[in-house]
């Protein structure tokens, strides 16, 4: 029970603060965790006074629940546990949370969303309810949502949540002409677009964007906690061995998704690229073209646990992704360029797409002009 006098309300905005200070906690697993969720706790007593703070910070060590009540220590008895998601209730490559919470001695659990995983989807809830822990749930519910977007598409889903990323001239165009490997964004925009890729589990291009830009694909200047996956979508099986992107590997893996017809038809291909250590993936789409393809392609950047994607380019996988609604965020680069007639047009969208996103947002970024928004509606 709690002490007479208690200064912790339920359902006060005591606990939407003390949630927020979670929340900001989970932050601190930015780009660290996947295929994990991020994760904030704070272990709060009787009197407010906040007396254990932890962040779950990597896949395979402790989740946010274990740091808080271990700095907790005895104070935790008695106390209110706020943390932004459902404790699990399972062993995987840590032990279960939920036991732990009710032996520390919480007296109430204040918990933002409930794990939508399988292994554990309301089973921590009961059963720290079952060891008369009180558990409030939904207490910062959309911000926790909007922090582990990319988690829980993963596990709804089957797949990473997708952003779509373009650079664009002021007349719609991604390059000055067919094969023209075209610089559009400023200096500015390029540090954003790394800070980006640093918190990213995965890059994806199609292989005309390898063949005429020869990109890296590397994150520079921020610094990167885990390897990033490349995947290239070849179904043609068209990427040379001689790809810059194939001397990266210290970065992370590099995946060419191709498909069975195409590695029988190029079997030296195949024998190249796996030379230069690039892995191969051979994605039967079923019978449904490009459509199925992608969808299986996504399929396995999530089962190599990547919670987030950026696809940069080009045109004609971003319109083939659009079209089968794949897309869950869009960040279009307007740069004040113009290509003229002899252009490559990105008709997937039309620049400034008021209608087609949701919470949109622009950012200044030198002689650029950013404009980011989610397909689906977040608030």
């Amino acid at each position: 029970m709690s002490k007479a006098g208690s200064r912790v309300k339920a359902g006060s905005v005591d606990d939407e603060r003390h949630m927020a200070r979670a929340l900001a906690l989970a932050e601190r697993g930015r780009g660290r965790t996947s295929p994990n969720p991020m994760v904030g706790a704070v272990v709060v007593d009787d009197e407010g006074v906040v007396v254990g703070r932890g962040a779950h910070l990597k896949a395979g060590e402790p989740h946010a629940e274990v740091h808080a009540l271990g700095d907790a220590g005895e104070r935790a008895r008695g106390a209110t546990l706020y943390c932004t998601l459902e404790p699990c209730s399972h062993t995987g490559r840590t032990g279960p949370c939920a036991p732990e919470v009710a032996a520390a001695g919480i007296r109430r659990a204040v918990i933002a969303m409930p794990d939508p995983n399988p292994l554990v989807a309301g089973q921590g809830l009961a059963f720290l309810r079952a060891r008369g822990v009180h558990v409030t749930v939904g207490v910062g519910r959309d911000a926790a949502e909007g922090l582990n977007r990319g988690f829980l598409t993963r596990i709804r889903a089957g797949r990473p949540y997708i952003t779509m990323k373009v650079a664009l001239t002021l007349d719609g165009c991604v390059a000055a002409g067919p094969g023209a490997r075209t610089r559009l964004t400023g200096a500015p925009a390029d540090r954003y677009v790394h800070r980006e890729r640093a918190e990213m589990d995965a890059i994806v291009v199609g292989s005309g964007t390898v063949l005429t830009d020869d990109p890296l694909l590397t994150p520079r200047g921020p610094y990167r906690y885990e390897p990033l996956v490349r995947a290239v979508l070849d179904r043609r099986l068209r990427t040379s061995a001689g790809a810059r992107l194939l001397s990266t590997g210290g970065s992370g893996p590099v995946i060419i998704m191709s498909t069975p017809a195409a590695a029988e038809a190029f079997p030296d291909r195949v024998a190249a690229l796996s030379a230069r250590r690039a892995r191969i993936e051979l994605i039967d789409d079923g019978g449904r073209g490009p459509s199925g393809f992608l969808r299986e392609a996504l399929a396995r950047l999530s089962a190599l646990g990547c919670n987030t994607a950026v696809v940069e380019g080009g045109p004609t996988v971003h319109a083939a992704l659009w079209r089968a609604g794949l897309v869950d965020r869009v960040q279009m680069f307007i740069t004040p360029h113009v290509a003229g007639p002899g252009g490559v047009r990105w008709d997937v969208l039309p620049i400034g797409t008021p209608g087609a996103l949701h919470g949109t947002r622009l950012l200044l970024l030198g002689d650029d002009v950013v404009i980011e928004g989610h397909v689906h509606r977040v608030d």
